[in-house]
């Protein structure tokens, strides 16, 4: 009887739909998949404490600081694959050396700025400069200065403004908060809508949830504020990345780096952007979800810095978060 390919996967994708995404590749490889599900720092520590004893074959991170972080601690093993190199853009990928690439972005999110249509003017929080403007005293809300999705947006930041410009920035959204950062990029988009805020920051899958959502309560919200993709006359809108990377210490290098290239593939892109509302990576794939095209009126521009280095900014933006008080 012939063994049972199995492929294990440690995964931060904490989305229901993934299950179509495993089951396609499952269909079409016979390759069985086992999942250990867990945030992306929970998963970090897990490869470092289980070693070479480690399990795990494929890891999935949904950021690109942690992504970076991995690969410092040498947690990844590098990919060979002219497939992925030919398909997923240079900005979107780890370091790559004499031996491979370290890991690869197959979807992004678009960091963005809703406000309160009723009490916010558009052209008043079109960059993310302008979140810090003296003007909009008492109307930001964000989530946790530190997490990963505004560290890398941070990091982003540092990167275009550089370090002392970018700490006075952060001075300055802290000097605007209606409150406390708390709750996820749900509660910033609901606050925003009730008034307690003016103005929130959101990766915008939260916001095409809302738009498709059938419950009218979503639709409601939705109705009250407009999103803004910041930065579209400078350098684009931030965005972070969801990727995978093959384990240090797979035991099956072959089945990881399948997995791998089928997730770069159009079967896998495109449930990507419908079936958990992201922005597909790979070259040429045309997107047809309703949501993103619309918020996004059929496109933008995003920055193009590599996000391997807003990977790298992260320790510092932390010591800046802390020194302005940043929560």
């Amino acid at each position: 009887m012939a063994q049972e390919k199995v492929l294990n996967i440690y995964s931060a994708r904490h989305y229901a739909g993934d299950a179509q995404l495993y089951g396609a590749f499952t269909q079409a490889t016979g390759i069985q998949i086992k999942r250990v599900d867990a945030d992306d720092a929970g998963i970090l520590q897990r490869l470092k404490a289980e070693g070479t004893a480690s399990p795990a074959d494929v890891v999935l991170l949904v950021d690109a600081s942690r992504l970076w972080r991995a690969e410092v601690d040498g947690l990844f093993a590098p990919v060979r694959s002219k497939l992925l190199d030919d398909t997923i853009p240079s900005n979107l990928r780890g370091k790559a050396t004499a031996e491979g690439t370290y890991w690869y972005g197959f979807s992004t999110r678009a960091r963005v700025v809703v406000y309160n249509k009723a009490r916010i003017a558009k052209d008043s929080v079109d960059t993310y400069e302008k979140l810090a403007d003296a003007k909009l005293k008492g109307q930001l809300c964000t989530r946790s200065g530190s997490h990963p999705y505004n560290l890398s947006l941070f990091g982003a930041m540092n990167e275009h403004l550089g370090s002392a410009a970018t700490e006075t920035w952060l001075k300055g959204l802290v000097a605007n908060m209606a409150r406390n950062p708390v709750g996820g990029d749900t509660d910033q988009i609901k606050a925003t809508a009730s008034g307690e805020c003016g103005v929130a920051l959101t990766n915008t899958y939260y916001l095409a949830r809302l738009m498709r959502s059938d419950k009218p309560e979503d639709r409601a919200v939705m109705d009250k504020v407009g999103v803004v993709f910041p930065n579209q006359t400078s350098w684009g809108t931030h965005v972070n990345i969801a990727g995978g990377a093959i384990a240090k210490n797979t035991k099956n290098a072959v089945y990881a780096q399948q997995f791998l290239e089928f997730l770069a593939g159009a079967q896998a892109q495109d449930y990507f952007a419908n079936g958990n509302n992201e922005w597909p990576t790979a070259k040429g794939v045309k997107i047809s979800n309703p949501a993103l095209e619309s918020l996004s009126g059929g496109g933008f521009k995003s920055e193009t810095i590599p996000v391997s280095v807003v990977g790298m900014n992260q320790v510092k933006v932390q010591q800046m978060l802390d020194r302005v008080g940043y929560k």
